[in-house]
């Protein structure tokens, strides 16, 4: 099933999945913690002095302490299209009484974002723009609510994002089990398209491994990155199907692990000004889960 259509992404779905996954999201969030402190140490580059920063897609909130924290002036906007999750925010960022007062939470469409034209400093969205379909209104929404001279830092997912797992299913039947995910030149196109100034792309490569697809599978459900996509199989996936997926996906085993990939795109752009699109050749890291849960661990 190649036909585009069969990727549409129902908002409602994700907002359930992300709700139901809000209690368990930061056991497994690895990959998304380490992702948004690689965006978070860019700013160290920007001279850049926010008031108010919108965190786009803040899910349990650990992006918006790590924001208080390297801005210890500013006030953050938390929002989130799952109430779930900015519920669990609030309970997280009630222990922390030195916020009190800069912090409030927001349920947000972020195709539809609820706030006054030339309102925020700064946009913070870490791996939140792939749940859109329409990454150019989005986009769009961003340049609105900055206020001139405002910046919009984020990271997405690129189409080698999961390719193992999306090959091994197709190995076993005809639905769609992975979603797409939009090249970067693409997204690039959309800023442009968009009107923000100046906007500076990178891409990245990131591996994780694991022993068995299954610790895959389940670590995915506990995310709320469930398959909810218009060419899904409305029905409960086979035994079969799923035997045969995981035969396809050993055949990437390496050194006796599965390796998982993530294409991580890294973006800016400012609300005003003018400038080329700068699109830049990423490099290839590789890291394994348990190294990665280390240095997240290090690193509180």
């Amino acid at each position: 099933m190649s036909d585009v259509s069969q990727y549409g992404i129902d908002k409602r779905l994700v907002k359930a999945s992300f709700d139901l996954s809000a209690a368990r999201y930061d056991e497994v969030a690895v990959l998304q913690r380490e992702v948004a402190s690689r965006l978070i140490e860019r700013l160290d580059y920007i001279r850049f002095t926010p008031q108010l920063i919108l965190d786009l897609g803040t899910g349990t909130g650990g992006n918006s302490k790590a924001l208080m924290q390297v801005y210890p002036k500013a006030k953050v906007i938390s929002a989130d299209l799952s109430t779930g999750m900015l519920d669990y925010a609030k309970r997280n960022g009630s222990r922390w009484k030195r916020w009190s007062g800069r912090q409030r939470f927001v349920a947000a469409d972020m195709e539809q974002l609820p706030f006054a034209d030339a309102s925020v400093d700064m946009i913070f969205s870490s791996l939140t723009l792939q749940w859109s379909q329409d990454p150019e209104l989005v986009f769009r929404e961003c340049r609105r609510v900055l206020k001139p001279g405002g910046m919009l830092m984020y990271t997405t997912l690129g189409p080698d994002t999961l390719k193992e797992l999306r090959h091994s299913w197709q190995q076993a039947d005809d639905y769609v089990h992975v979603n797409a995910f939009m090249d970067m030149h693409d997204v690039g196109d959309a800023m442009v398209r968009a009107q923000l100034a100046e906007p500076v792309m990178d891409v990245e490569t990131l591996t994780l491994t694991y022993e068995h697809v299954n610790q895959l599978m389940r670590e995915l459900k506990i995310l709320g990155a469930h398959n909810i996509n218009a060419g899904r199989s409305h029905g409960l996936t086979g035994k079969s199907a799923y035997q045969r997926m995981c035969q396809a996906y050993e055949g990437y085993r390496r050194e006796d692990v599965l390796p998982v990939t993530y294409e991580v795109v890294y973006g800016h752009a400012w609300a005003s000004g003018s400038g080329m699109q700068q699109v830049q050749d990423g490099d290839t890291t590789t890291i394994s889960l348990n190294q990665m849960r280390m240095a997240t661990h290090r690193g509180r």
